[in-house]
């Protein structure tokens, strides 16, 4: 069964929820950035908040915004839109943003993980909303700047007040997303095919299936830097291809010899014990595995992780791939 989802444009939106609202913004990374200087820049009462003297106080004060600890921007904001990583939000918000969540107000964020996850459990009198852009903070800012925008995501965990969804939507429409059409999901919807599309195609399974098809052809005997340019390099035209025109426009785009052979050789590398194992990863998302064993990893001091990014930039195909974006001017000394 497919669900039919909900789709807001700019002339489904008003502003009449949050125009008369104090948002504050916690963080100033790249979601933090974009999302609070669009929201600036639509007429909305936005403030920044941050740990004093961070890296980011003086760029948010220079673009204009006006910057508190993010105690004093909790206390006086009437929406609380947190953009800071996943893993520090449940020590901020417990330390410095729950004891300013009055009755009434709103607890925002542009991914569920936490709420879903129960890492932080915010008071029954306030709502629980989200707002996600999807796609990174410089495209989410240049295309707003162009007088476009990208697509995203509104979700409502609690609506308490009765407008949760109006105040949700008319921050999406201050970041610039009902441009181009905001999707209605929940928060479960949200994070758990966040998480299975990074671990299995997007962040994971394309960078296995890269050194993989590397490896082969170096274990050959061929050159490294043809396996690079051949299973790294052209990959982003491939990609650019599916997303400006789907798989059908990328096989309409590349030669008969490459369809023929792509079509007729994938699923013997993208298996049923491939298959088998995106489902094992999916329900470990479902149930809550994965996010145990990151939250631990992180009490522990991110042990593997750091391990694993070792063995990443120690990896041939960094080396060889290093030295050839030298040659194609993609990268300077």
């Amino acid at each position: 069964m497919i669900n039919v989802v909900k789709i807001f444009y700019d002339k489904d939106v008003t502003f009449d929820a949050v125009k008369d609202k104090t948002i504050a913004v916690i963080g100033y990374g790249s979601q933090g950035r974009a999302q609070a200087l669009n929201m600036k820049d639509s007429g909305l009462n936005v403030i920044v908040g941050l740990r004093p003297n961070g890296a980011s106080w003086n760029k948010a004060i220079k673009k204009g915004h006006t910057v508190m600890t993010i105690e004093e921007a909790s206390e006086k904001a009437d929406i609380i839109h947190i953009l800071i990583p996943d893993e520090v939000q449940p020590l901020v918000y417990k330390k410095q943003i729950e004891p300013y969540l009055t009755e009434g107000k709103t607890i925002s964020f542009s991914h569920g993980y936490n709420i879903h996850y129960g890492l932080i459990r915010p008071p029954e009198n306030v709502n629980i909303t989200m707002v996600a852009p999807k796609s990174p903070g410089a495209m989410v800012r240049k295309t707003y700047e162009e007088g476009f925008g990208v697509p995203g995501l509104v979700a409502v965990e609690r609506d308490y007040t009765g407008d949760a969804l109006q105040i949700a939507l008319g921050m999406a429409k201050g970041i610039g997303l009902t441009r181009v059409g905001v999707i209605q999901t929940t928060f479960r919807e949200e994070t758990e095919t966040d998480l299975f599309g990074e671990q299995v195609v997007l962040c994971g399974g394309v960078t296995e299936l890269i050194k993989a098809a590397f490896e082969t052809l170096v274990e050959a005997g061929y050159a490294p830097e043809m396996a690079y340019f051949e299973t790294c390099h052209e990959l982003k035209l491939i990609v650019d291809l599916i997303y400006q025109k789907g798989l059908k426009g990328m096989w309409e785009n590349v030669s008969n010899t490459a369809e023929y052979g792509g079509l007729t050789r994938r699923s013997r590398v993208i298996n049923e014990e491939s298959r088998k194992a995106m489902k094992e990863i999916l329900k470990e998302i479902q149930e809550g595995k994965f996010a145990k064993e990151w939250s631990l990893e992180n009490i522990a001091g991110a042990p593997q992780l750091n391990a694993l990014r070792r063995l990443e930039r120690e990896h041939l195909i960094e080396k060889v791939g290093k030295k050839l974006k030298k040659m194609c001017g993609l990268e300077k000394d």
